[in-house]
């Protein structure tokens, strides 16, 4: 594609503004894709020359004309940023991957630029070096002075010159291939997709999930047949209801060989570069480097917490093996069969059948009656629909949020439906950060991808898509919450190992009794969700916990062990063969259950961020389970609950270190036993 920017001048370029629609919402049906490649090299000039104006000035450094003039800096950038990266993710096209690929290692470099600027990290380190003596508004700009020279330091501004430039092209190489791996992915998910000639190789699924999968073929160009897409995870939905056993075989083999053809070059040399930056940054391995500005920041800690957990997941997964044994009639499992023998252990031993569940969890009932209606009794907050406002595409919808007092919080974007554009898995996006020193509010996008039923046709969930909606609300609410002057600390900008856990204690009101009676009714009766049914929910959840706990930790450690890897240390040729022989060297191997990600499609950690930090979701999870107990110590749903958990935690982002914050929250240092507690395992 054409490097050269695209003639439309900067005064014209819908970014080269704040946005005039309410909240600074990107005006979106103003955007062209011609404007995304002109507004960044626009926004990239900008920003070195503020830098420039920064670091060259003949004033001392000073808090205010250094880092909160820093702070100012890139406006044009962060606004094309945001709105560019949330629809290559939700929304792409071959264009928009085009620009993808040109601009990423240019924004690579434009970092370095920043970050290797010796003039300017002269002025931060000073600053830093003389913080204890220095006058400063409050604790949040020291913490910004601390925080800004950790991040100068880890990103290479002590190295050597020559060092630097070895650094900018791991950088640039870097930020090319995770973006080449998440392109190769969507297309070979996309290839992947199981296409079938009939309904009846779908029975066990429900009416409205067969009439969306023939809708989907009709989408994909499969006209008459009845294609399944596949979702970012190893086991794929439809494995608890297919009846036919090699339908499940089919599936779950195009869900677990993904990737590795397509990609395997990729990851091999993403694995060597990571290894051989964090040498030359000074540590044993990219997991050294990765971990030591998380709140875990070590790897003899996050290693004890996985080990800790591995012999009782390992047991609860065997003993729930030999329940589905009894159900497969004594045969032996395969890991397609897990699944449905799960579903039939359910309904012959708890009585619960999943698909039964689905008409009393419409979409819109859980939004409105169950994610905001909570949102409503435990913080105060109401919302209102704005289909006034545009977003990136039609079904993503707007909605204002407002606090108690009526005063204007943010705006939420839900879209929820899956589409061919839109990357796998569930996320949430943030398109406008609160910042009291650059006057804004945030705008926060929640995705996922659930399937679109035909036109006029309920949207249906399964248990698990309810439990997803909450969680990703659990981020937007941490966003929007977020009430701090600098947006360096706004919202989710907090280490990766703690940025999941507000989200999972969202979670808790999933099932609180108050929230399920009133989203979860029958689409068409309106009838309540039968309370034995909930018990029996209740009853039956812990059955499971040892496959959920196997999954999840097997790509735990498998991230691990990919990013364990020293600087020259060749992990072969096969990366199956790498993959599992670090399953079986860290005690997790079963072949009955795949981990949730496996190497080829795992993109959390090859173009996501979350390289040597998947473990983040179990060390978060300590600290949901902890905040659970507190919550129901305390009363459980009540605004006094809600206020502070939102004044002592959400509302701080970054500008308090995390640990404290769940300290002042809490009371105490967490504690691992109601995580135990809550996945059956013992602490053995």
């Amino acid at each position: 594609m054409r490097s050269e920017p695209n003639p439309t001048t900067a005064r014209s370029n819908p970014f080269a503004a704040a946005s005039t629609l309410p909240y600074q919402l990107p005006a979106f049906a103003s955007i062209s894709l011609a404007d995304y490649l002109s507004a960044f090299e626009e926004g990239m000039a900008e920003q070195l020359a503020e830098i420039k104006a920064i670091a060259s000035s003949p004033d001392a450094p000073t808090f205010e004309n250094t880092l909160v003039a820093l702070q100012r800096t890139g406006a044009t950038l962060r606004r094309t940023g945001n709105a560019f990266f949330n629809q290559a993710l939700s929304d792409t096209s071959s264009e928009l991957q085009e620009i993808e690929a040109e601009i990423s290692p240019k924004l690579a470099a434009h970092q370095d630029a920043v970050h290797l600027d010796a003039a300017l990290y002269a002025r931060i380190k000073a600053l830093y070096d003389d913080r204890e003596s220095l006058t400063l508004p409050d604790d949040e700009a020291l913490r910004l002075i601390e925080k800004y020279h950790e991040e100068f330091v880890r990103a290479g501004a002590e190295l050597s010159a020559a060092e630097q430039e070895r650094l900018r092209s791991f950088n640039e190489e870097l930020a090319s291939l995770e973006t080449t791996f998440q392109r190769n992915l969507l297309a070979d998910t996309k290839a992947r997709a199981l296409v079938l000639d009939t309904a009846e190789s779908l029975a066990g699924l429900s009416e409205d999930e067969i009439a969306a999968a023939a809708e989907n073929g009709k989408a994909l160009g499969h006209g008459g047949k009845y294609v399944l897409s596949l979702k970012l995870f190893s086991n794929q939905s439809e494995l608890a209801s297919l009846t036919d056993r090699d339908v499940r075989r089919r599936l779950l083999e195009a869900s677990l060989g993904r990737g590795f053809s397509i990609n395997a070059e990729v990851i091999r040399r993403i694995i060597t570069l990571r290894a051989e930056r964090a040498a030359l940054l000074g540590y044993e391995s990219h997991a050294a480097y990765a971990v030591a500005d998380q709140t875990a920041r070590s790897v003899p800690d996050v290693e004890r917490l996985l080990a800790r957990l591995v012999p009782p997941a390992i047991a609860n997964a065997r003993r729930e093996a030999e329940a589905l044994r009894a159900v497969n009639g004594g045969a032996e499992l395969a890991a397609w069969d897990w699944q449905f023998c799960s579903e039939q252990v359910r309904k012959a031993e708890y009585d619960i059948d999943a698909a039964a569940l689905r008409p009393y969890l419409e979409l819109e009932s859980v939004l409105q009656d169950g994610v905001f209606h909570a949102a409503n009794k435990v913080y105060g907050l109401s919302f209102t629909e704005r289909p006034d406002l545009q977003a990136y595409h039609p079904d993503a919808r707007v909605f204002e949020v407002f606090n108690e007092d009526g005063s204007g919080l943010g705006l939420f974007i839900a879209d929820f439906y899956a589409r061919e554009s839109k990357r796998g898995g569930a996320w949430m996006n943030s398109l406008v950060d609160q910042s009291d020193l650059l006057e804004t509010k945030p705008v926060v996008v929640n995705n996922l991808n659930i399937a679109k039923p035909p036109a006029g046709e309920p949207t249906l969930l399964t248990f698990d898509e309810v439990r997803t909606i909450f969680h990703e609300f659990g981020h937007a609410l941490h966003g929007l919450f977020s009430d701090v002057r600098y947006p360096y600390f706004a919202g989710t900008e907090v280490p990766r190992d703690f940025v999941e856990y507000p989200s999972q204690v969202n979670e808790m009101w999933l099932i609180w009794p108050e929230i399920l009676a009133n989203y979860a009714r029958h689409h068409k009766t309106g009838e309540a969700i039968p309370a034995e049914l909930v018990a029996k929910m209740e009853a039956a959840r812990q059955f499971g916990e040892g496959f959920r706990a196997v999954e999840y930790l097997g790509a735990a450690l498998l991230d691990w062990a990919w990013h364990k890897l020293a600087a020259g240390e060749d992990p072969g040729e096969d990366l199956e063969a790498f993959e599992a022989a670090a399953l079986a060297e860290a005690g997790i191997a079963m072949p009955e259950i795949p981990p949730r990600y496996r190497t080829g499609y795992f993109a959390h950690i090859f173009s996501s961020g979350y390289s040597a930090g998947y473990y983040a979701y179990i060390w978060s999870e300590v600290l949901d389970a902890d905040s659970v107990e507190w919550f129901k110590e305390n009363g459980g749903m009540t605004r006094e609950n809600g206020d502070h958990f939102r004044s002592a935690l959400l509302s701080r982002g970054g500008s308090l270190d995390p640990m404290r914050a769940f300290e002042n929250f809490r009371g105490r240092a967490p504690r691992i036993e109601p995580l135990l507690a809550r996945r059956g395992l013992t602490a053995g």
